[in-house]
């Protein structure tokens, strides 16, 4: 047997190697499975680059020919150059607005002939770069505000970018870089307003404005009266409950109704509403249809996906349908189902036994990334590994709940399955220059 190159295998962790190339190998299947049409030569077809499984294979081929540059490159150049990588982002997504084209409700793709180049989805691997740089400097003390606030701009900068783009779901997807903060040492307490907000926003959507007005109102009364000894000694405990009560109320009565009507559009609006199963108050009700013109109406819009997903999944049962012979995916009763709705597609063939192989395969992936994150020597390495920790992670929950029903749908892909050569490109940076830095993970970098 031939000998590996100990200077390129040296150090590196073969296993998510292996993980990396059996989930490309899944979504290959899967796209294959809702794209093939009966009687077309395989082999040809697969080498034609006309189907999209042939076009994702020549990524595939791509994204593997920059990986194994990744490997030959020294871990010291991804510390070096990680604030010019961050430039070039910034400046990419900058270009995107005299140069984009309009696909599908977004603006923030720019075609190149037979190509569309996504800057903000190669943003994520400039984000955790600099990120990662950021809190390694010595000079960070990440205990002061200033620090933090800093982190949170390198994040979210990109993120403001992407939603004026009207790319708001993969503009969430930033938000995934707080984890590498929590860990670096931000405040719980900053995590927790965090998903108090979000839950604020949950129960303005869900609950009717003045009863919740009522409920916050009751919330800071009895605050106030649990603490109402402390009160008495300290003034300044009432002026903080009251600017909490004002905050939430704000937030309720304005900041949501500004979010809804200003920045999110029509379509994201429907989506968030049919979620949470409430009529979508922000769209002007066509009195002339009847109740059932007006149901049928309300089931041919947004909700549509979801509940075409759910039955396809439904239907493969335990052990699926058999690969080539779902009925919902291969006749497309299911849209997008190549892309954002791909685990459908897996769900349908290979029933709930391929579905539940293919959630621990991601489990293994992610669980593997934290150890190897937490056995890193540099500050820079292990920050890194949890931005890339992240995004998967924020990728992988929010596209299986949005396919079963239990998140909104915000258009973001499912990694390496999902049909997309920016994607796909994208997630095997990230993943391969983490097992770069792991394979020198004796070297301090900064």
């Amino acid at each position: 047997m031939k000998q590996q190159n100990p200077a390129l295998s040296k150090g590196i962790d073969w296993s998510l190697i292996w993980i990396y190339l059996l989930l490309v190998a899944v979504g290959l299947t899967a796209i294959f499975a809702a794209t093939y049409k009966e009687g077309d030569a395989i082999i040809q077809t697969f080498l034609g680059f006309k189907t999209d499984y042939s076009k994702q294979f020549f990524f595939f081929l791509t994204g593997a020919v920059i990986a194994f540059f990744i490997l030959l490159t020294d871990s010291k150049f991804f510390s070096a150059t990680a604030n010019l990588w961050y430039a070039i982002g910034i400046f990419l997504l900058l270009i995107v607005f005299p140069f984009h084209s309009k696909i599908k409700g977004t603006e923030s793709i720019i075609k190149m002939g037979a190509f569309n180049f996504q800057p903000a989805e190669f943003c994520k691997i400039f984000v955790s770069l600099a990120l990662a740089k950021y809190l390694s400097r010595p000079e960070t003390d990440f205990t002061r505000i200033r620090s933090q606030m800093i982190a949170t701009g390198i994040a979210l900068l990109p993120a403001a970018l992407t939603i004026l783009q009207s790319e708001t779901g993969l503009a969430l997807v930033y938000f995934s870089f707080f984890i590498v903060m929590y860990r670096e040492g931000l405040p719980s307490i900053i995590l927790l307003i965090g998903f108090a907000v979000a839950a604020l926003i949950v129960a303005t959507i869900i609950i009717d404005p003045n009863t919740l007005a009522i409920i916050l109102t009751t919330i800071a009364a009895l605050i106030i009266y649990i603490f109402r000894r402390q009160i008495k000694r300290n003034k300044a405990i009432l002026m903080r409950i009251v600017l909490f009560w004002v905050l939430c109320v704000g937030i309720q009565r304005f900041a949501v109704p500004y979010i809804f009507e200003n920045i999110l559009q029509k379509h994201q609006i429907e989506r968030i509403y049919d979620l949470f199963g409430k009529d979508n108050p922000y769209v002007e009700k066509d009195n002339t249809l009847t109740k059932a013109e007006s149901k049928k109406k309300k089931e041919s819009g947004s909700s549509y996906n979801v509940r075409q997903s759910k039955i396809a999944i439904g239907s493969g049962r335990v052990f699926g349908k058999g690969f080539l012979n779902a009925t919902q995916t291969r006749y497309d009763f299911v849209p997008e189902q190549r892309t954002d709705f791909i685990f459908c597609t897996v769900g349908e063939g290979f029933g709930f036994v391929g579905s539940i192989i293919l959630l621990g395969l991601y489990l293994i992936m992610l669980f593997r990334i934290v150890t190897i994150a937490e056995r890193q020597r540099s500050t820079f390495s292990r920050c890194y590994a949890y931005g890339v920790a992240g995004v998967f992670f924020f990728h992988i929950a929010i596209n299986i709940g949005m396919t079963v029903g239990l998140a909104p749908v915000i258009g973001i892909p499912l990694p390496f399955i999902s049909y997309g050569g920016t994607s796909l490109l994208t997630f095997t940076i990230l993943l391969f220059i983490l097992i770069r830095l792991d394979a020198d993970r004796q070297m301090v970098l900064r």
